[in-house]
């Protein structure tokens, strides 16, 4: 999960819409359903999921009146507390 990655998929959100990401969201996990598909490349949706996941929440929060940089802050320590 990659902060400047989230940061601009939540400045696409604002720019367009957030279906666009949850459509996303929703072909690039069927596409880990083919059993076609390596683990190398497996890795990499999860990689791009990860992040289209933590924009849509980054979002929510906004929406919910956090400023950006408090909602990507929230979001980080979130997914840091649970690693560690």
């Amino acid at each position: 999960m990659r902060l400047p990655i989230i940061k601009h998929l939540v400045q696409f959100i604002e720019d367009n819409d957030s279906d666009y990401i949850e459509e996303t969201i929703s072909v690039l996990e069927h596409l880990t359903e083919n059993p076609n598909i390596k683990d190398e490349e497996i890795d990499v949706i999860g990689e791009l999921l990860s992040n289209l996941y933590g924009a849509v929440e980054v979002n929510e929060a906004i929406i919910n009146g956090s400023n950006q940089k408090e909602a990507l802050n929230e979001f980080m320590k979130r997914v840091q507390g649970s690693v560690n």
